[in-house]
């Protein structure tokens, strides 16, 4: 059985049909968490400047950790709603660990894609590709940033083609929600972070990826 994208994109609509509420609550819960966040960074910028015109930098660097922390619970989130969308709580929205392990691999990724653009820029789509589940694998798994990238690369090769139609489609599908008033996001988040997470689990099984999770907290609810 071949990776699809209308099959990725079906099982993440089917999943949300399931719980749709709940799935638009944790969005709205994200979304709020992210606004909290920027007015507290905001906020401790001008404590230390006084002059939001002049930041100091820390309260980048605050916003950059705390931003790791919420990414890191949704992947936790969506892996957990993939395996299990009937027992998945909000609770698995907080997964900080590993934290550094998940930062250093997010960092690494982001540089080989920016160092790719350079070159030409398609090879930066090709860095973008071939580590597109890098994280998903240091929450899944707790493999450390070299190792899970290496892994990314094995369980996407021969499918790279197919999934830089996936990551598009995908675009395009929130595209649509922003353009219904930014409301169609509480659906197509959701969605798509769940045709993510199929993707990963698909390919991860194709490439004949131990199924069980390292991680305690992601192993399969009985």
């Amino acid at each position: 059985m071949e990776f699809s994208i209308k099959s990725a994109l079906g099982f993440g609509w089917e999943t949300f049909k399931k719980r749709p509420w709940f799935f638009i609550g944790a969005t709205l819960l994200v979304i709020f968490i992210y606004i909290v966040t920027g007015l507290i960074t905001g906020l401790s910028e001008f404590a230390l400047t006084g002059d939001p015109e002049n930041p100091s930098g820390a309260g980048s660097i605050i916003d950059w950790l705390v931003s790791t922390l919420i990414n890191m619970g949704v992947v936790a989130f969506y892996l957990r709603a993939h395996d299990n969308v009937e027992k998945v709580t909000l609770g698995s929205l907080w997964h900080p660990h590993p934290f550094w392990k998940y930062f250093a691999t997010v960092l690494l990724v982001g540089l080989a894609f920016v160092l790719g653009l350079l070159l030409l820029i398609v090879p930066g789509f090709i860095a973008l590709l071939m580590f597109l589940f890098a994280s998903f694998i240091v929450i899944d798994r707790e493999l450390g940033p070299i190792d899970a990238m290496k892994e990314s690369r094995r369980i996407t090769r021969g499918h790279r083609w197919k999934l830089l139609g996936f990551v598009l489609v995908m675009t395009l599908v929130n595209l649509l929600g922003i353009i219904a008033l930014g409301v169609g996001l509480l659906v197509t988040i959701p969605v798509t972070m769940l045709a993510f997470a199929y993707a990963y689990r698909f390919l991860s099984a194709q490439a004949g990826t131990e199924p069980v999770p390292v991680d305690a907290a992601l192993k399969p609810i009985s």
